[in-house]
């Protein structure tokens, strides 16, 4: 006996018994086989021009039945009815060769249907191959606005975390927390660490280090390496490069070039020699990592409009090299007050000139106070001299008891007056 497809899907999509299986599928065989052939046999009606319209039914064999050009076209249709015949007959498929009994002990064959994927065994073997393949999900969120939902789940974040790294600045800065996130700690962080180490860093300022430049992680422990090797041959001590390091963090991001032509322009411009320039840039590594259009400016505003010398801009710069990069016109400001106003002249101000470090309030204030009490005297060759250095650093009392004559009360109530 043969049974199609369709009639398989039909009684394989219910739990039968297998004692009343047989019969149950012979009948419904033949009655499907019967339906089609009478369906086959039917001459229908003749149908207008305007009702040609196809309509299809199916059988449940699969037979497809075209009912309104039946009649028009019976002939062609006959030879169909042949060739649907013989289409059914290669949609029978042998019922003994079914192991319906097999089949029907499946448990829950009713629930995933014929057409499930059966999954494998937790224990079976699996080649290389099929391994590599595996996509196994990640642990950590798809995406996220802040670090924080990263931080116990990746080694690298907490490691930073407990070496003091501000990581909620660091995702204030654009694309910094994705970089930190895909970095591998034992491959990328951990070199770096014990090369910032070693390097003579000290482990307090690791936090503070990673947290203005984070991109150092991101460096080849070669570039840094040959980096570290060129200041040493320009015989900048160990102990100097830990501590530029420290300073400016960003000094090992610069390649060997742009160092090297940073310490040309210092020792051209400002005519220094070698031992000068680098005690000037060990002490403000800065001047090697910012842009020199500021120190330019600053420069020609000593020379052109204080009315500078060279010599005196040298003394200067290798006195406080911080000149050199300070807001224009703020040295604008203390200079006109102490030059025009005080009447202390260049050669004076060139030899304390930590007078520019100093804010411009406190110079007026203690300079108005001494001139109310009529001890404003700031020539060497005349008595009760006071120089710069003592005007601007001493403390408040200090100032008062010693140079002014005066209480700090006294000095308080003056400083409310103006």
């Amino acid at each position: 006996m043969h049974l199609c497809r369709r009639c398989v899907s039909v009684l394989l999509s219910r739990p039968l018994l297998s004692a009343a299986l047989q019969p149950s599928t012979h009948t419904l065989h033949q009655r499907s086989h019967h339906i089609l052939l009478q369906h086959s046999r039917v001459q229908p009606a003749i149908h207008s021009l305007t009702q040609r319209h196809s309509r299809e039914t199916w059988t449940p064999c699969g037979r497809r039945n075209l009912t309104d050009h039946q009649a028009a076209s019976p002939d062609v249709y006959n030879n169909k009815t042949d060739l649907a015949e013989g289409e059914v007959e290669k949609h029978i498929v042998p019922f003994e060769n079914l192991n319906v009994h097999q089949i029907s002990n499946q448990e829950s064959l009713s629930d995933i249907g014929l057409d499930a994927v059966v999954r494998p065994s937790p224990l079976q073997e699996i080649s290389e191959e099929e391994a590599v393949q595996i996509q196994v999900p990640s642990a950590l969120p798809p995406d996220s606005f802040t670090l924080k939902p990263y931080v116990d789940k990746s080694e690298t974040l907490s490691k930073l975390v407990q070496l003091g790294v501000n990581l909620w600045e660091l995702e204030q800065r654009p694309n910094v927390g994705s970089m930190l996130v895909r970095l591998d700690f034992h491959a990328d962080v951990a070199p770096k660490l014990l090369f910032l180490k070693d390097l003579g860093v000290e482990e307090s300022k690791l936090g503070t280090l990673l947290t203005k430049n984070p991109f150092i992680l991101t460096e080849s422990l070669d570039n840094l390496e040959a980096r570290v090797s060129y200041l040493k041959a320009k015989k900048f001590s160990p102990q100097s490069v830990a501590v530029m390091v420290s300073k400016a963090p960003y000094l090992l991001n610069f390649s060997i070039e742009r160092l090297d032509n940073r310490l040309g322009f210092f020792q051209k411009q400002l005519g220094l020699s070698a031992e000068k320039t680098r005690n000037v840039v060990t002490r403000l590594p800065k001047l090697l990592c910012g842009s020199l259009e500021p120190i330019k400016e600053n420069l020609k505003v000593c020379e052109l409009e204080f009315g500078f010398r060279g010599n005196e801009i040298q003394h200067i710069v290798t006195a406080v090299p911080k000149l050199l990069i300070a807001n224009k016109r703020k040295l604008t400001q203390i200079f006109d007050f102490v030059h025009n106003t005080m009447d202390v002249p260049h050669s004076l101000i060139a030899k304390f000139p930590q007078v520019f470090n100093a804010k411009f309030l406190r110079i007026k204030e203690r300079h108005l106070f001494l001139e109310y009490l009529g001890r404003a005297q700031y020539q060497p060759s005349q008595p009760n001299y006071i120089s710069l250095d003592r005007l601007v650093f001493l403390p408040d009392d200090i100032f008062c008891s010693e140079v002014a004559l005066a209480t700090l009360e006294d000095f308080e109530r003056f400083q409310k007056t103006l």
